[in-house]
């Protein structure tokens, strides 16, 4: 059986994969594990993107907490990076957001936070799966006066709030920014933090309706917002995804700049500064080679792990690092949040046009970005670890990494999230490049399904 916990959390179709009945399960095993060597009553905070399924879950979710003698504090929608600030601001034992991402609204997804703000580390998840996998055996059900309560806070998002501009105070008077909300838990926050601190802010997807977050908006979905910029002659143009953990941006000509070339951005402004703690930016195996070669130049020390910003944290936090993050816009600033956080990484973005007085298209061209095709193969959830076990694409795959040996590579993986296998390649020849990669996910894709 596939493990529940994927690299963000569990994930599924909502009512389907996600029932209440498992978010329920995971409040009562999460409650337990998480807060199992607390003498006093523990508190666990909750908060949810704009999804219809989120009141459905969270309810659920909820209802386990209580059932096991801890304590609720629900605040409603909000971003995730949110949550883990707030948990740890609050003192509270851990923090749970339900949210898909960038996912379609028909997804939602649970993932927890430890009390220090912290995304669970894989032996936790594990120990609650075992918990919800074992059946719930020998689980206390308190009664009586010892069943847990809910609290309802509706005044935690002007904290976060608060929170981003005291952390990045820049003055943004001079710009006019175009913000694309996704119809997500940024709707309010994004917009709110930016007037707050001078912009003229154009802000579009901000009227969810519980139905169209990410619908053909936000960080994975820029046309509108590219097409925008230009037309309202802006500065620049921000996406964040459904739960608003990542960002990605838009120049003032409607070029996309993407999650390393804003980590090249702020991570040069913060070596200038003599912020950018050991010089260091941890970043995937799937950014970008033109990111890595900007390092070389620019004397920073780049640090790779696996895909997941989950793993970049644990990296960060081994060796000491204040910056790092993922292409898709993931961007984790560990003195100021635990997470990644889309808001702070736009005011950070933001603030090195400030101080320099440069438009973003200028800053962004301190790295060139190579080529790269990424297509997605659809396969069984079950399966998708298992590619290298077909012999005919273990042999495509040998074939390809032979093909662009010393002027590209390939990268192939299962998704974290989804029922896909992803295939990357970069090259100096796009066209080449999107063939390749194509006729490799058409070959998993027929062969595994």
């Amino acid at each position: 059986m596939a493990r529940l916990f994927g690299t963000d959390g569990v994930r599924g179709v909502a009512n389907e994969e996600l029932t209440p009945l498992l978010a329920m399960q995971l409040g009562q095993a999460g409650a337990t594990v998480l807060t199992k060597e607390n003498e006093h009553r523990p508190t666990i905070m909750v908060g949810c993107d704009t999804r219809i399924s989120g009141d459905m879950l969270a309810n659920a979710l909820m209802a386990g907490i209580c059932s096991v003698g801890a304590n609720a504090v629900y605040v409603g929608v909000i971003p995730t990076p949110a949550v883990a600030y707030l948990t740890k601001k609050y003192k509270v034992e851990a923090g749970v957001v339900i949210s898909a991402s960038h996912n379609p609204v028909e997804f939602n997804g649970i993932k927890f936070f430890d009390g220090n703000g912290y995304k669970l580390p894989d032996s936790m998840e594990d120990e609650i799966e075992a918990l919800i996998r074992g059946g719930m055996h020998n689980l206390e059900l308190p009664t009586g006066s010892r069943v847990g309560k809910i609290k309802y806070r509706t005044d935690a998002r002007e904290e976060y709030i608060n929170h981003a501009i005291q952390s990045v105070p820049v003055d943004l008077s001079a710009l006019k920014i175009v913000v694309d909300c996704a119809e997500g838990a940024s709707y309010y926050t994004s917009v709110e933090a930016l007037r707050e601190l001078g912009a003229n802010v154009v802000p579009i997807h901000n009227m969810p309706d519980g139905t169209n977050i990410n619908s053909n908006c936000g960080s994975t979905h820029m046309e509108e917002l590219q097409a925008r910029v230009v037309y309202e002659k802006a500065n620049v143009g921000l996406a964040f995804d459904g739960d608003a953990d990542r960002l990605l941006a838009v120049d003032e000509n409607g070029a996309i700049v993407d999650g390393d070339q804003i980590m090249a951005v702020v991570g040069n402004h913060m070596k200038n500064q003599g912020k950018l703690k050991k010089n260091t930016i941890v970043a995937t195996v799937m950014s970008n080679l033109g990111f890595f070669k900007m390092g070389e130049r620019e004397n920073l020390h780049m640090e790779q792990t696996k895909v997941g910003d989950r793993y970049v944290l644990e990296r960060m936090r081994e060796i000491g690092a204040s910056l790092g993050g993922e292409q898709s816009g993931h961007v984790i600033f560990l003195d100021e949040n635990t997470t990644g956080d889309g808001l702070l990484s736009a005011l950070h973005l933001l603030e090195v046009m400030v101080d320099t007085g440069k438009p973003l298209s200028e800053l962004a061209s301190v790295m060139t970005v190579m080529p790269q095709a990424l297509v997605n193969a659809k396969v069984p959830n079950h399966k998708k670890d298992k590619y290298m076990e077909y012999p005919e694409i273990a042999k495509a795959i040998d074939e390809l990494n032979s093909k662009f040996a010393g002027e590209g590579r390939v990268l192939i993986r299962p998704s974290g999230t989804e029922p896909k296998v992803r295939v990357m390649i970069e090259g100096k020849d796009q066209r080449m490049i999107d063939e390749e990669a194509h006729k490799l996910a058409d070959l998993i894709q027929n062969i595994m399904l």
